[in-house]
């Protein structure tokens, strides 16, 4: 059995997200963000693309499970102490921005918001678990979309930097690690209002689209420079979502197409926060797209001194592609899809499970950055039976996440720099692609449903036991 060598103080945890989890979406003077408006199901997207959506909350047509969503906001104690139960080093959250600027455009912020996250991080300490803290996690104030048309808007970028000052002072003495934005290459490819860029037909997205990019990555590097000077000694970083992108074959024509979707997706983001610059392949995109940016003086001398410490991204599935495709090739993904590749299987959701392609993506970003690399986010989507003895049998989940590390342990001996792995969805919440409960990354169980039953209890599954074992060996233990 071949033993991996994971580096003295690696940041194992787990991962999620305010809006999934916390619930408590009036309480404490929190606004409306764009995912308090979002109905669940599997149409959820469907729905924000319908010019007749009004941004509105309609309980009459609607269920709305982030409104309750796992109740974090009030269970949060005994969460942190099942996450510290496994032996947690770090765990990846966000706050959300509605609970300390509830409109996102207010002078000062929320008391009452500052004071909830101070708890939790208080709590996160008292187990020696490491806040890794993402400042935006597809939860836009509402206002700030309906009122300004979203991040289309450069006053955004004054509100964003109200907020992420507003936390850095507050959290100076707590939260070392951060994260802008988190999977901002996603908005090239999902509904723009899901990110909060603006309020759009689809059609009319690439100049609105781009603008926008600009604008978050102006708001980037100021969080950036403003990190590291009222918090000496942190570390802040970008997201995005990975999925190395695989040639359907060997023809040269398919090959190129799939080398153009793997730089505007996969690099087109972090190029410009990690290296500071935009790329020279966006350049011929720009000009087949009709897109004219509005930079203003200084922004690009802005971008190159607001480069991030370290990448985080998510990785779940690789992507294979040809320039032509027919709808029976076609495979599901988290946002993005491809090709069926004959040799992965999929997820219960259709996402191929691809652990190889993890140890390919660290070794692409490495050699193209050369800097410390972070999985913020990996894991299985499933649908978990709970047997009669209130066992939840998981082996599927551990499966999975065995192969994935041991491809992290590959890297790791290929000479990539990997700072942590948090799992995502360490414990069950609402699926942001389809606003379901039944589709579980969770190593803890939690009694809620798709029809919104349940009493929220909470039960571990074997791969907590399987988890805290890989944690307690530094990853020997597989």
């Amino acid at each position: 059995m071949t033993t991996y060598q994971f580096p003295e103080g690696f940041l194992w945890g787990g991962a999620t997200a305010a809006n999934q989890m916390e619930g408590g979406y009036k309480e404490g003077n929190k606004g409306l963000n764009i995912a308090d408006v979002l109905p669940g199901g599997k149409k959820r997207y469907d729905l924000l693309l319908n010019p007749g959506f009004d941004f509105e909350i309609h309980p009459e047509k609607y269920s709305y499970p982030n409104h309750e969503a796992i109740d974090f906001y009030h269970r949060y104690r005994e969460d942190i102490a099942l996450f510290a139960e496994m032996g947690f080093k770090s765990f990846r959250m966000s706050i959300a921005w509605t609970r300390i600027f509830p409109k996102g455009d207010e002078l000062e912020p929320n008391e009452e918001g500052l004071a909830f996250y101070d708890r939790v991080f208080d709590e996160l300490h008292k187990y020696g678990i490491e806040p890794v803290v993402t400042i935006s996690h597809y939860e836009m104030p509402l206002h700030l979309v309906k009122k300004y048309g979203g991040w289309r808007n450069r006053q955004v970028v004054t509100f964003f930097e109200r907020y992420a000052k507003a936390i850095f002072n507050r959290y100076k003495n707590k939260v070392k690690y951060w994260m802008t934005f988190n999977e901002i290459n996603s908005g090239l490819v999902m509904p723009i209002q899901g990110l909060g860029f603006s309020i759009q037909k689809a059609e009319d997205k690439y100049q609105p689209t781009f603008q926008a990019y600009h604008h978050q990555f102006v708001a980037s590097a100021i969080a950036v420079k403003a990190c590291h000077e009222i918090i000496p000694g942190s570390q802040i970083g970008c997201m995005i979502l990975y999925a190395p992108v695989y040639s359907f074959d060997s023809n040269p024509e398919n090959i190129m197409f799939s080398l153009q979707e793997e730089q505007l997706f996969n690099y087109f983001c972090g190029d410009i926060q990690v290296r500071g610059e935009y790329p020279a392949f966006i350049n011929r995109y720009f000009k087949e797209h009709n897109i004219e940016l509005d930079i203003q003086d200084g922004d690009l001398e802005l971008i190159k001194e607001g480069k991030v410490d370290y990448i985080g991204f998510s990785y779940y599935m690789s992507r294979t592609e040809k320039k032509v495709k027919t709808d029976d090739e076609a495979s599901q993904g988290n946002i993005i899809g491809g090709v069926k590749n004959p040799f992965l299987s999929a997820s219960d959701w259709g996402w191929e499970i691809d652990p190889v392609g993890l140890r390919i993506s660290l070794n692409k970003l490495y050699d193209r950055y050369q800097i410390p690399l972070f999985i913020v986010e990996n894991g299985l989507g499933a649908y978990d039976k709970v047997e009669e003895d209130g066992s939840i049998n998981d082996d599927y989940r551990i499966d999975y996440l065995r192969e994935h590390v041991k491809a992290m342990g590959e890297a790791i001996e290929d000479g990539v720099k990997l700072m942590g792995y948090t799992t995502w969805g360490c414990i069950d919440m609402v699926s942001m692609s389809s606003g379901e409960f039944s589709k579980r990354y969770g190593f803890i169980y939690v009694d809620k449903h798709d029809d919104g039953s349940g009493t929220l209890e909470r039960k571990k599954k074997k791969s907590f036991f399987w988890y805290k074992d890989v944690i307690a060996s530094n990853g020997e233990k597989l």
